[in-house]
């Protein structure tokens, strides 16, 4: 009997960037549950925030650099440009204590980056 051997899959920079940006807003709904029962709370939302927008930004650039050297499609840089926007209309909102639009919009950002990611 014969098997086929198949090579290991590789995971891309972009994948890898996604994984990140999904994971950091996770972290971020954690930090929001701990925002409201203990002292340090805000300052690691805080922080959580400020990564969390860095791995958006990673996110774009992995996008920008699959696309442009690779020849790749131009959706992904579309779908992170997009996602930085909704990143930072989140700090702000975040930064004027609007936790009305706060709330859902960190919802529908960590579901869209779980659909990016469920895509690569």
């Amino acid at each position: 009997m014969a098997t086929q051997a198949t090579a290991p899959r590789r995971i891309s920079f972009l994948q890898t960037a996604i994984t990140l940006q999904t994971l950091t807003i996770f972290l971020q709904a954690v930090s929001a549950g701990l925002l409201l029962t203990s002292s340090y709370g805000e300052l690691l939302h805080s922080v959580g925030a400020r990564v969390m927008y860095g791995a958006s930004m990673l996110y774009l650039l992995a996008a920008v650099l699959a696309w442009k050297p690779g020849g790749g499609s131009l959706r992904p840089v579309w779908h992170a440009s997009g996602f930085l926007v909704l990143a930072s209309v989140q700090v702000v909102v975040g930064i004027a204590h609007v936790p009305s639009v706060h709330l859902p919009l960190g919802v529908l950002m960590f579901g869209l980056s779980v659909l990016a990611l469920a895509r690569r």
